[in-house]
């Protein structure tokens, strides 16, 4: 497995493709939301993925929020419960600190996934609300 962190410029066109491969099987196949996935945030995001058989197993996008944090979205791994996301999540976490320097690292999460937040040092800053019909908190990690 092969860890990247490439501003889209940077990403090839296979890696493109594996990205939004798997984004839609995770979020619209496997989860029903249906929404405009590609919504011109990729390009100034910053792409955070594992590759492993020239498969996208697990990726995140990161970018700056309107007052200065880094937002992270469209988190997800393939395979749950092997420590992949977490793994991800902390080596972006890294590549966040080097490439979008900042202070506050947020994200909306999938209410079902807010224990995964947490385990990573994320603290709740907001109350439930909906996001493309699915249950989200807002999360935020200081760094």
């Amino acid at each position: 497995m092969e860890y990247f962190a490439l501003k889209f410029e940077e990403l090839s066109n296979q890696q493109v493709y594996e990205i939004l491969k798997s984004r839609s099987e995770v979020f619209m196949l496997g989860q029903g939301i249906i929404c405009q996935d590609m919504d011109d945030k990729d390009y100034e995001s910053l792409h955070c993925f594992y590759m492993e058989n020239k498969r996208v197993v697990a990726y995140l996008r990161a970018f700056r929020d309107s007052d200065g944090a880094v937002l992270v979205g469209r988190v997800l791994a393939l395979n749950k419960g092997v420590g992949i996301g977490s793994s991800l999540m902390k080596d972006a976490i890294n590549s966040i600190r080097l490439g979008l320097p900042t202070t506050t690292i947020r994200a909306h999460a999938q209410l079902r996934a807010a224990g995964f937040y947490d385990k990573l040092g994320f603290s709740r800053v907001s109350d439930e609300y909906l996001e493309e019909g699915v249950p989200h908190v807002t999360m935020e990690l200081e760094i």
